[in-house]
């Protein structure tokens, strides 16, 4: 079902709270991310017997970032035709989202480019008409913790042979996130130093030897 469909359930049960509980285990809430409107309170009768009358409510999810990254990754993940688990934390201005699943091999696509499309356009949808910036960070199967390992183990490679030569490498073009990792690892080496040369989405990092060069871009 797409997560569209799930926003606002009306539940129907003995009391106020069990209606309202039964809402949000459907929703898959906490009553800080819903409105509520008790449209019935719910009452036992006469000897708490005859003439009860069940409770009824409504419970609508609020707008919320949060719900906002979810419920666009839920349909497209529903259009693909995939079950995929999203799971929201915030750090800061700082949203983190992980997510779950038997087809991750998919949704994470050659080199993270497919993980990387997803969270710029779940940036998009978050970001839209707000106030404050929250930056998204989209992971599964912890692939960016593992693919900045590999980059930091190539770049150490690329880094020895280029202090032994004094020739200068280029490596292929990356994304803005992985061209980071490389600046950020060399960015403190004694005899070598890198920059970026072209233009998105073909944009490379350069490794070279610190001399004239170095002096003059400082």
């Amino acid at each position: 079902m797409s997560s569209t469909q799930l926003k606002r359930i009306e539940k129907i049960a003995k009391s106020t709270d069990d209606a309202i509980n039964a809402a949000l285990f459907e929703l898959g809430a906490t009553r800080d991310m819903v409105d509520i409107e008790i449209v019935e309170q719910g009452s036992k009768g006469l000897f708490g017997i005859l003439g009860g009358k069940d409770a009824k409510v409504i419970v609508t999810l609020k707008d919320t970032p949060e719900s906002a990254a979810t419920d666009f990754l839920n349909d497209l993940f529903f259009g693909m035709g995939i079950n995929v688990q999203v799971n929201t934390e915030f750090q800061g201005d700082k949203m983190n989202i992980n997510l779950e699943g038997s087809d991750m091999g998919i949704v994470i696509g050659k080199r993270g480019e497919t993980l990387d499309a997803i969270q710029y356009l779940t940036s998009l949808v978050v970001n839209k008409s707000k106030d404050s910036y929250i930056r998204i960070s989209l992971d599964s199967e912890n692939y960016r913790e593992k693919r900045k390992e590999a980059l930091q183990t190539l770049t150490r490679r690329i880094v020895d042979k280029v202090a032994r030569t004094g020739k200068r490498y280029i490596l292929e073009p990356m994304n803005p996130y992985e061209r980071r990792v490389i600046h950020a690892y060399v960015q403190d080496d004694a005899k070598v130093y890198t920059y970026s040369i072209g233009d998105e989405p073909n944009r490379k990092v350069v490794i070279a030897v610190k001399g004239d060069n170095y002096k003059a871009r400082k």
